[in-house]
Parts: structure tokens; sequence; C-alpha cells
């Protein structure tokens, strides 16, 4: 996540606000955030009902009660527009979701 708190300006200067979702609970979410000096963007918790926004996604993991490591570009109106599901332990890259969203906006 330290790629996406060092690249936000980054991504508002395209248009793109960066939310994190998490099946953590807010406490849990929050003590992360402050362990980081903070996040510059929204972090969210998809605790109660458990995984409830992940399995409308279609990456919650049953298994492990956790979500799957995914990205997702959502256009204004709602349409998801890009989606990626990492491999287990491959974190997200912001520079290539950024390249992806400038792509998508070209095509505009």
């Amino acid at each position: 996540m330290n790629g996406f708190r060092e690249n936000h300006e980054i991504f508002e200067k395209a248009g793109a606000q960066i939310v994190e979702i998490s099946v953590d609970s807010v406490a849990t979410q929050k003590a992360w955030a402050d362990s980081m000096s903070g996040v510059p963007f929204p972090i969210l918790a998809d605790f109660h009902p458990k995984g409830a926004v992940a399995q409308a996604f279609d990456v919650y993991n049953d298994e492990r009660g956790v979500a799957k490591r995914s990205a997702f570009i959502i256009d204004p109106e709602g349409v998801i527009r890009f989606s990626y599901e990492y491999p287990r332990g491959v974190s997200p890259n912001p520079a290539e979701l950024l390249k992806e969203i400038l792509e998508l906006r070209k095509g505009q």
C-alpha cells in the first residue's frame, strides 16, 4: 500500500480516487493506518457482514475468510473498466494501475 500512498497525488491528477477495502474490522484498519502515519485515501472495512463487498465482486475466499488481493478500476458511472486478481503474496503495482487508468481516459 506504500506505493499508493506515495503516488496518491499522481492518481488524483489523473482523476482517480483510490479506495482500499479489507475484511478487517474498523479498529484494525484504523490501527494499520495509524501505524503508517496516516493514509491519504479512504480505507473501508468490509467486516459486517464479513466480506459482503468482496463477495459482490467475486473475490472472497470462503476457505480462508479473506478477500483475494484484487484491483478494480470503476468509472464514474459505476462500470468496472478493469479488474485483476493478484496471485497470493503479490500486491497491486501502482504504476501498472496508473497506466491502465490513463489508457482508459484516452479512450473516452
